[in-house]
């Protein structure tokens, strides 16, 4: 009889020629567990997922409540549902004013898309900017403004009237103008490797969308849900976004995403035409009970509160003259190497020991970490023992 690895290969379509091909038969905190139950720390949330542990206890109850009451009953937007209008109205209640109307997706990409049809559908214009190393989903409207050619090149023609700034450049800004319909930027850049703007960047760059009025979209899908030290990092700079991008880690493990925004500018995509962006599954009621639980599980047990704390404990551990940089805020960390296959033999040796870590898509001689929130301090101890044991042993090799 085939196992279960042969017929992953047989029957799922493939992302990759070398899948890690890591076999889990549950996941519970901050570890998963194999078939042999070997154990392994996830240092990186499922990639930026779960952010309050696998499987927590209030999530998982909030998920078997729910399925119990009804799940899916019709397109996002037509039924009033309980579990959308409570989730949606405890989003506007952390975010600022003008950011309170949601609309619920099921995923980034799919955040993205509706974001960047509301912009267009709001100023009338059809001219976007992005910034080069960026990643925003891959979908085809999400594939457009990506900052990365190599993986956008195999499928040409994209959305057209697409321009690229360079990320954490003052001088690009005057790039944007009266005919830009919106500026799409992650907060912090989070494929290209952890990338931190300054705060006057910021600041600018929220001004120069003010002054030609252009819609400053905010991506908060890697960064959102206390990744960086604060519920969503656009707060350590002071700045607002028009709109704002989440998912992630908004639901606890369950697949969700949203694009938020004020009433009189999402007000737009009910009108010329109606029904102006849908989604079969978007707000699933099962998905929504499961991110009002994580977003109160955030609140209530003060996660956040301890990101900083635990980051500078990562900062004060990885260190070894093999580390060419270490660039971190919050939990949302990148170890810099001097080549993606001393990264990658640095990866495959940690999780040989139990220790998950991956690289990122822009910056593939940089390791990712991005743990749980809920990681102790024993915990990051360990999992920095692990790193600096598998590179010292290359290094020194």
């Amino acid at each position: 009889m085939p196992s279960l690895r042969q017929l992953f290969l047989q029957y799922n379509a493939q992302t990759s020629l070398e899948p890690l091909l890591l076999e889990f038969v549950r996941a519970k905190g901050m570890y998963l567990y194999d078939a042999d139950e070997k154990v392994y720390m996830d240092l990186i949330a499922g990639i930026g997922v779960s952010n309050i542990g696998h499987c927590h206890p209030e999530v998982v109850r909030a998920i078997q409540k729910q399925a119990e009451t009804y799940m899916h009953l019709m397109v996002y937007g037509e039924y009033v549902q309980s579990p959308q209008i409570k989730y949606a109205e405890e989003l506007a209640s952390v975010l600022p004013p003008s950011l309170n109307c949601t609309y619920f997706v099921s995923s980034g990409a799919e955040a993205t898309e509706g974001a960047l049809k509301l912009a267009k559908r709001y100023t009338g214009r059809t001219e976007i900017i992005s910034c080069h190393n960026s990643y925003h989903g891959s979908s085809h409207g999400a594939l457009s403004v990506m900052g990365n050619e190599y993986y956008k090149q195999a499928f040409r023609p994209l959305l057209p009237d697409i321009k690229f700034i360079n990320f954490n450049n003052i001088p690009d800004l005057e790039m944007i103008t009266q005919a830009t319909a919106c500026v799409i930027i992650e907060t912090i850049q989070g494929e290209a490797g952890v990338r931190i703007p300054a705060a006057n960047y910021m600041k600018l760059l929220r001004q120069r969308c003010t002054d030609t009025g252009t819609l400053l979209i905010l991506d908060e899908i890697q960064t959102g849900f206390g990744r960086t030290g604060k519920l969503f990092a656009f707060e350590h700079f002071d700045v607002i976004p028009d709109i704002l991008l989440i998912a992630k880690g908004m639901a606890g493990g369950m697949p969700m995403g949203a694009f938020i925004s004020s009433s009189n500018i999402m007000g737009v995509l009910s009108h010329q035409p109606i029904l102006g962006h849908i989604s079969t599954f978007g707000g699933h009621p099962v998905c929504c009970a499961a991110g009002l639980a994580t977003l109160q599980v955030i609140q209530s047990e003060k996660l956040v509160d301890a990101v900083e704390q635990k980051g500078a404990i990562f900062r004060k551990l990885l260190v070894h003259p093999g580390i060419r940089e270490v660039r971190i805020i919050g939990l949302m960390i990148a170890v810099e190497f001097k080549d993606f296959d001393f990264n990658k033999k640095i990866i495959d040796r940690c999780i040989e020991h139990g220790i998950i870590t991956d690289w990122f898509l822009h910056c593939d001689h940089s390791m990712r970490i991005a743990p749980p929130l809920i990681i102790t301090e024993n915990e990051i101890e360990k999992a920095c023992n692990v790193i600096i044991e598998a590179i010292d042993y290359f290094h020194k090799g």
